[in-house]
């Protein structure tokens, strides 16, 4: 009785702490489809309906599924294909995404450089973002050619800076926009020396994380390697029927389910610790 009294007594000072102890700000991040959103944002592809991927996976998932079960005739190494199939759509948009924006982090400070040029030669905000759409970095082009088609047919500076935002999707990308915006609303005669300094701070940053990434690459691959190594084994072994049937079993099933679920873990382990770190867009 006197433990269970103890215990109830810990707990409320637990519950009081908790209500009066300050609890720092945190920023929501978006769940569900809005998540597969800005996924599709960072990849360069904002028109895409997520619910498109989501039916792409599952499909993956059920092709998967059924091609490892009738390959194995094992329905838990069914079920592992089907959720490694289901998993293709996100990996391939994740591998997009960090692609394009490893190519706009090294095409951004040339980008930066023609517009304060522009900008210091007289051109107005919407010429010098107009003219990167015609001679800036071919990874930006596109999208500030579609600027030059959206303000020449709306007019409108705010909107269509908006819609430049959304088809860069980057960090870089809003801290440019919103200070063209400023200077825009309230005017910004050192516009052009905040943008010289925002492109030596870029060029330095990729000079650095370049360093970084060259020298963890290999313990990343390696890291992959060891991963994928099992699956790779057990892909082999399903044909051969006597050996891959003994997965059918309780105790065949418990260590494919424990090992996926290890690999799982490992993996994400892996990409938290070998993950530089990245600021959010708090632009967005």
């Amino acid at each position: 009785m006197g433990t269970l009294i103890g215990l109830l007594f810990g707990i409320g000072l637990l519950v009081v702490w908790d209500n009066w102890a300050p609890r720092p700000a945190r920023r929501t991040r978006p769940r569900g489809p809005g998540r597969i959103r800005a996924l599709l944002e960072r990849a360069g592809l904002p028109d895409l309906n997520p619910r498109s991927v989501l039916a792409a996976s599952v499909g993956l998932g059920v092709v998967g599924t059924l091609i490892g079960w009738a390959l194995t005739a094992v329905p838990a190494v069914g079920l592992v294909a089907g959720a490694g199939s289901a998993w293709v759509p996100f990996a391939l948009l994740r591998a997009r995404a960090a692609t394009r924006q490893r190519e706009h982090a090294e095409a951004w400070p040339d980008a930066v450089d023609h517009l304060a040029s522009a900008v210091r030669a007289g051109l107005s905000l919407p010429e010098a973002l107009i003219q990167l759409g015609e001679r800036g970095p071919a990874e930006l082009r596109s999208a500030f050619a579609q600027f030059g088609r959206d303000y020449g047919s709306t007019g409108r500076f705010t909107e269509s800076l908006d819609l430049l935002k959304t088809r860069l999707g980057d960090l870089v990308g809003d801290r440019v926009v919103e200070a063209l915006r400023i200077a825009r609303e309230v005017g910004g005669g050192d516009l052009g020396r905040l943008l010289r300094s925002l492109s030596g701070f870029l060029r330095d940053d990729l000079r650095t994380r370049g360093e970084i990434e060259s020298r963890q690459s290999w313990t990343i691959g390696a890291a992959r390697l060891a991963v994928a190594a099992p699956w790779l084994v057990l892909l082999m072994m399903s044909f051969q029927r006597d050996v891959i049937a003994r997965f059918a079993t309780p105790a065949g099933v418990t260590l494919l389910l424990g090992g996926a679920v290890t690999c799982l873990v490992a993996y994400r382990l892996m990409l938290r610790l070998g993950r530089l770190p990245v600021e959010q867009r708090i632009l967005a």
